[in-house]
């Protein structure tokens, strides 16, 4: 039983059939969405309050709202499928609950209820379940928040609003699952010791956007961002987590602090675990990639995410060269950890985890 009242506003122009399955024939990654929304106000006179799901439109917000100038603002990714028998299921919902309240008390915002939060994704799944594709295809759910109220001085908020979209998408990467080419950044960094490295805020996003552009004019997929203070060290991708197989199977990641608490990287960790290979959290530098690479010792290295799942990294680009990654192809660690979380997450294995919620 339901144990918040979410207010149901009738949308006036929903999507045909017909005009929908034109949107998901061919969806991509985060270009096409469903007709609903749901949103929730926070003040600190009423608390969470006037939870609706309303059809998706434009917020109306004052040119001097907080958000526009002080950058609050948080947010979540995951994703909703359609399981092998026909009903709906969410990867760890409740994780990405968890991170959301984390990231919201770094950033100095208000906690929403995790049971709040999990009632507004299956609001918006229930809602639009139209949208969710078969076969590879996912139904990727955005919950975020940011501060609305009017003022300009540096405090925390007193008004803000959460909200949950949804879109379906396909492969991350054009042409499905592939090995990707990264870019090393050596001038700009992610986050620094003490700084939002493990919140998921816009701000950490947008201090990458330079290093990406980087990466994509030096012909690669992503950028990897190194440590702030010594400059040798490897965080993280600009949106994924990564890992190294060497090759007695040792599996190394670099360890949490000013890197994002991925949930993708959690399980797969587990997963690695349970299948017999051994999992080591610790520092590897560039150098060791590098060196590691050229010997052989390095036989496979993958970045993974919730929009992504796993991506083999095939070629390392920086500013003295280039080098390969075994033989620059998808290795056979990173294939079946792949497959091992995916059918964990498609119903086609067996979750001894309890990962999956029906919603």
């Amino acid at each position: 039983m339901s144990k918040y009242s979410f207010t149901r506003i009738a949308h006036p122009s929903p999507k045909t059939a017909e005009e929908r399955a034109t949107l998901m024939a061919n969806p991509g990654f985060g270009k096409v969405f469903s007709d609903h929304m749901v949103t929730i106000k926070w003040t600190t006179e009423k608390g969470w309050h006037d939870a609706e799901v309303r059809p998706r439109e434009p917020f109306q917000i004052d040119p001097a709202a907080s958000v526009l100038h002080y950058a609050q603002e948080i947010f979540e990714g995951m994703k909703a499928y359609r399981m092998a028998d026909g009903s709906i299921g969410s990867f760890r919902p409740e994780e990405n609950a968890r991170r959301f309240n984390e990231s919201a008390a770094r950033m100095a915002m208000p906690e929403i209820p995790q049971d709040m939060f999990m009632e507004a994704i299956e609001a918006l799944v229930h809602t639009d379940a139209d949208w969710i594709p078969e076969g590879d295809g996912s139904f990727y759910l955005r919950p975020f928040m940011f501060a609305s109220e009017a003022f300009l001085g540096v405090r925390p908020a007193n008004e803000y609003i959460f909200c949950v979209i949804g879109s379906t998408v396909g492969a991350y990467f054009k042409g499905g699952y592939k090995t990707v080419s990264v870019w090393i950044s050596q001038d700009y960094t992610r986050a620094a010791p003490g700084g939002t490295g493990a919140a998921k805020c816009g701000g950490n996003y947008a201090a990458s956007l330079i290093a990406t552009a980087e990466a994509f004019k030096n012909g690669c997929d992503q950028v990897v961002f190194l440590d702030a203070v010594e400059r040798k060290w490897i965080d993280e991708l600009g949106g994924m987590n990564v890992f190294f197989v060497m090759d007695d199977k040792t599996i190394i990641t670099p360890p949490l602090g000013t890197i994002l608490p991925g949930i993708t990287r959690d399980s797969i960790i587990q997963i690695a675990r349970e299948a017999g290979y051994t999992v080591k959290e610790t520092p590897y530098s560039f150098d060791e990639w590098k060196e590691d690479a050229e010997s052989g010792k390095l036989r496979e290295a993958f970045a993974c995410g919730t929009a992504a799942v796993i991506a083999g990294i095939g070629t390392v680009k920086y500013p003295g060269g280039t080098f390969a990654i075994g033989n620059s192809g998808d290795g056979e660690v990173t294939s079946d950890l792949r497959s091992r979380l995916t059918g964990i997450q498609r119903g086609t294995q067996k979750d001894n985890h309890g990962w999956m919620r029906t919603l």
